[in-house]
């Protein structure tokens, strides 16, 4: 579904995000890109959804190469993938069922067949009784599934998501990665950037570990042992509501 080869994107800055990165992602996997901050977890999903392109290399997406991709042909690239985000994206003064339905209107669905496919996907993440709702009067689990119906209403192949349990706390972390795991049983390809090493051990999926950019190596353990080890004092200060 994915591969990527020599992949490197440098920013007018200097900063090479991601160095001579090559990595694939077979169709109906469920993957983890894991690293500390600035490892270019970001970086990789935005190349995916054509949001930025790599600086050299090839980045190939169900077959199709993005850099053949034109300006004029990505909205139709991007609705095939799913994307989910840290901070929702949502619309806080439409009502739940619009922020759903948001990608079906902009494709030219049909009235009734946006109506069928929202409520489906709303049923899947267990909100269909609040399609009425405004976003600010949901909790912040509530609001991220929200995200997760929108992602996958139009159906697509590959859903990628930019640390989608970052401002959950550890059992919405892990009810929103089962919603995850319960898209990935139907044969959707899950591609998930996440610091979380905790809650990946307990899916047991595979993960792409990032350290500076390119994949990790041997050399790189003592890093990254040292990157958990503050993470994990970090989590035991927080005091979740």
């Amino acid at each position: 579904m994915i591969r990527l080869e020599d992949v490197t994107k440098r920013y007018p800055t200097g900063q090479a995000a991601l160095k001579n990165l090559s990595l694939t992602v077979e169709k109906g996997e469920m993957v983890f890109v894991t690293g500390h901050s600035g490892a270019g977890k970001s970086t990789l999903l935005r190349l995916i959804a054509l949001i930025e392109r790599p600086t050299s290399g090839q980045v190939i997406v169900d077959g199709q190469n993005t850099r053949r991709v034109s300006r004029r042909k990505i909205p139709a690239y991007r609705r095939q993938i799913g994307m989910v985000f840290q901070d929702h994206r949502l619309l806080y003064d439409r009502p739940v069922f619009d922020n759903v339905a948001l990608p079906l209107i902009i494709a030219g669905f049909a009235h009734r067949e946006v109506g069928r496919r929202v409520r489906a996907a709303l049923d899947q993440v267990s909100l269909l009784h609040k399609e009425k709702q405004l976003p600010e009067t949901l909790s912040s689990g509530e609001q991220q599934r929200v995200g997760i119906a929108r992602a996958i209403v139009s159906r697509p192949k590959l859903l990628i998501a930019d640390e989608p349990t970052g401002n959950l706390d550890p059992d919405l972390s892990l009810e929103v990665m089962r919603i995850f795991r319960r898209f990935n049983e139907v044969g959707v390809t899950l591609l998930i950037a996440s610091h979380d090493i905790t809650l990946i051990d307990q899916l047991g999926c595979r993960r792409i570990p990032l350290v500076d950019g390119s994949l990790q190596t041997d050399e790189d353990d003592d890093v990254v042992a040292e990157y958990a080890e503050q993470l994990e004092s970090e989590r035991a200060r927080i005091e979740w509501p």
